[in-house]
């Protein structure tokens, strides 16, 4: 069985397709998660997509910001001039993909192949009304961009701080259930979204439950880098350019995102509440050892306790992410 499994892997390695997309103004949705809107690409499971990302920002913020005029991407030039369907979100986000043979019931795994930074520049920026803090701690916001370094992999945050560089895609996702409409960018959900985890960075796998025919993929949102919590509400915020690929898991049900690193695996919990955030990703890590590793509940629970770390994803996008790293070492 195991050498049947592993030719038709194989064969479909070999059959795989590569595709890229471009961000454009006829490639782009900006603000929103939707069952209803229309693909851009169809592929088939296993094919790859070099997929390219916008800045969330606009041209003339980043211009009285410092960045020099050339340095901003015609692309989203063209897009901040042409797209007029916007929101509720701000997000800008590449797609939708359609894949084919992925249904609701289904799983799609999205494998983080690669991640290259697009500008040589990064900006975080803040409000008084966003973010953990309120007005009476910032009565007014501030703009900061960032210098990125890609040969030596750091931000130049000032002269005397450099921040080590982990590019991820902030939002990544698929369309919600049709009931739920037209869904913010900002807040994650079952469809995953804007997460804002950092360690889903190259190398790493996403997986989403999939809510409608071919799941209809979208990413954006890029990051340079980021802190866990993401607290004044932005992180290093940069165009990336990312490769995946798509794998369809027939009935494999999820009741949320979960995700794996070639160190851990992660499970999710996402809502309103920080902490029925926190409770959520605790039930969703004993589902998983429960059901992937055969522990009882009662031990699963007492392994969270003892050797799984949850982490504040983000805090500041309306619906709470806290994420539970379930390290892969204490498994024999």
């Amino acid at each position: 069985m195991k050498l049947a499994v592993l030719l038709l892997t194989a064969c479909a390695a070999a059959f795989a397709a590569n595709y890229q997309l471009k961000a454009s103004p006829s490639t782009v949705v900006w603000g929103y998660y939707w069952s209803a809107e229309k693909p851009v690409l169809h592929i088939q499971s296993g094919d790859t997509v070099e997929i390219q990302t916008m800045i969330t920002n606009s041209p003339d913020r980043l211009a009285a910001a410092g960045v020099e005029p050339d340095d901003i991407q015609p692309e989203l030039k063209a897009i901040y001039a042409e797209v007029k369907d916007k929101g509720p979100g701000g997000h800008i986000l590449t797609g939708p993909i359609y894949i084919d043979g992925a249904e609701p019931g289904d799983a799609l795994e999205v494998r983080i192949v690669r991640t290259q930074l697009a500008i040589p520049y990064a900006y975080n920026s803040f409000r008084p009304n966003s973010g953990v803090l309120t007005p009476d701690d910032f009565a007014k916001g501030a703009t900061k961009i960032v210098p990125l370094d890609e040969k030596r992999m750091v931000a130049k945050f000032s002269d005397s701080i450099e921040i080590p560089l982990h590019p991820f895609f902030g939002s990544m996702g698929v369309a919600p259930p049709e009931a739920m409409g037209r869904v913010s960018s900002a807040p994650p959900g079952i469809y995953a979204g804007n997460l804002d985890n950092k360690d889903l960075v190259a190398g790493t796998s996403l997986f989403i439950p999939v809510h409608v025919p071919g799941a209809l993929f979208v990413a954006g949102d890029g990051h340079a880098g980021q802190g866990n919590g993401e607290v004044d509400i932005t992180a290093l915020e940069t165009s990336l350019f990312g490769t995946f690929q798509f794998v369809v898991h027939k009935g494999m049900k999820l009741d949320w995102p979960r995700g794996e690193t070639p160190t851990h695996y992660i499970a999710m919990g996402l809502n309103p509440d920080l902490t029925e955030a926190l409770r959520l990703a605790v039930r969703e890590a004993i589902q998983f050892l429960a059901a992937e590793k055969h522990l009882s509940r009662e031990d699963a629970y007492m392994l969270c306790s003892t050797a799984v770390d949850f982490n504040v994803t983000q805090a500041v996008d309306g619906t709470k992410g806290v994420h539970a790293m379930i390290p892969k070492s204490i498994f024999h």
